[in-house]
């Protein structure tokens, strides 16, 4: 029995109908090729938002001379799921009992005693250098602070004009009330800098 024979107009029909559908249609291909572009770059944007950065804005001038009010700042949250937060971080908290966004630098740190006195800050009664100084208010921090193991103690950098742990409104921040630690002043543009 001898084999059908293809006739010859019929051969490679189905790899020329492949390259006729793509000459037919670069218009629609450069458009899903585009959409696909989009679509990767908005899920990567969702997720680097999401997960990795934040931005905040400045209200007040409880940061003053670090950062002032209407200052743009981004938040690491990434940083803070793989190692603890440090002393003298600035970082970005909901405030507990205010349910109001703040941004403090970290004093105290979990498991820490807090105390100042006679505008000294004292760590487990150990006078620390406090290079901005100028704090001549005390609140609740005049009788000894002992923080709880999730939480910190938080100054604002304007130490006489700033509502941070010393005042009942905010008090301890407690972890998972943090929302990332302060790290790049975008703008004002004649401002940027790294965060310290």
């Amino acid at each position: 029995m001898s084999a059908a024979k293809v006739p010859a107009s019929k051969k490679g029909t189905a790899g020329e109908k492949k390259k006729a559908r793509k000459k037919q249609n670069p218009v629609m291909r450069a458009l899903m090729d585009g959409s696909i572009f989009v679509l990767i770059v908005l899920v990567c944007t969702f997720l680097v938002l999401t997960f990795v950065t934040q931005r905040t804005r400045v209200s007040g001038t409880s940061m003053e001379t670090t950062l002032f009010d209407g200052d743009n700042i981004m938040l690491d949250k990434l940083s803070y799921r793989f190692r603890a937060v440090r002393r003298n971080e600035v970082i970005c908290f909901v405030s507990g009992k205010e349910k109001e966004t703040l941004v403090k630098r970290v004093i105290g740190l979990p498991g820490e005693t807090v105390r100042i006195n006679a505008g000294s800050i004292y760590i487990n009664e150990e006078p620390i250098n406090d290079y901005i100084g100028g704090i001549s208010f005390s609140g609740r921090a005049e009788q000894e602070i002992l923080l709880g193991k999730d939480e910190y103690f938080v100054l604002g950098d304007n130490r006489k004009d700033s509502i941070d742990s010393r005042y009942e409104e905010v008090g301890n921040v407690r972890r998972k009330d943090i929302l990332g630690r302060a790290f790049f002043l975008f703008y004002p543009f004649s401002r940027i800098r790294i965060v310290k």
